[in-house]
């Protein structure tokens, strides 16, 4: 559903509206041994709505993997047993993408995260470890975003068959108006933006995103 003719009940409300980020640590990055395609050229696009969300004051959560242990997804495990590295706790890897955090924003705080407790990064803006590929899975990311009274969540990031989608789904299952910045999105195929946008997904590009924010 794009911004042309929206339903009334999904209608993004940009003054209680918060942005949750998927992934964008340095490891999935395109050039990264365990990188997804595409992830890197969305960068600048997610800078411009970080931009966005800060300057409206509103809340940001980056949503982290950290892999440790056998507590992660059964597909990975194998992968992980055999000795990869990716998104390991304290290394670069697992770090936010060049450019996300705000100023010269705090490194993550492993040992917090995995504890699941929120990291504050700057004004309103947070780090958040999900184990699975939901970002609503054993995290406090309701309760976050209920405290902020956020009923519209937007979601960018790493890889939308995966953990984007499964979020989406979460959130849309929480009654949450929800949107998809299209352009700040990695992995998005045509078919892909079908299907989220028939689970009540608004699509929209990061420009107009930004213009909602600002009240225009």
């Amino acid at each position: 559903m794009t911004g042309s003719a929206i339903d009334p009940h999904l209608a993004p409300h940009w003054e209680t509206s918060a942005l949750v980020t998927i992934d964008m640590q340095r490891d999935f990055l395109s050039e990264s041994r365990y990188g997804l395609a595409g992830t890197t050229e969305i960068v600048p696009a997610l800078r411009e709505l970080l931009d966005a969300f800060r300057a409206a004051r509103r809340p940001v959560v980056h949503i982290i993997r950290l892999y440790e242990g056998d507590d992660v997804d059964r597909v990975r495990r194998t992968l992980l047993a055999a000795g990869a590295g990716m998104v390991r706790p304290g290394t670069e890897g697992r770090l936010l993408a060049p450019g996300l955090l705000p100023g010269d924003g705090p490194r993550l705080d492993d040992d917090l995260l995995l504890s699941g407790a929120p990291q504050v990064l700057g004004p309103h803006e947070y780090a958040l470890f999900k184990p699975r590929w939901g970002a609503f899975y054993r995290t406090p990311l309701d309760a976050m975003l209920r405290e902020q009274g956020a009923d519209t969540v937007v979601f960018a990031g790493c890889n939308l068959p995966n953990c984007p989608r499964a979020s989406i789904v979460e959130a849309s299952e929480r009654d949450y108006r929800v949107v998809l910045a299209i352009d700040a999105i990695s992995q998005a195929t045509e078919e892909g933006l079908r299907e989220v946008a028939g689970l009540g997904t608004v699509l929209l590009p990061v420009a107009e995103i930004s213009a909602g924010l600002a009240g225009r």
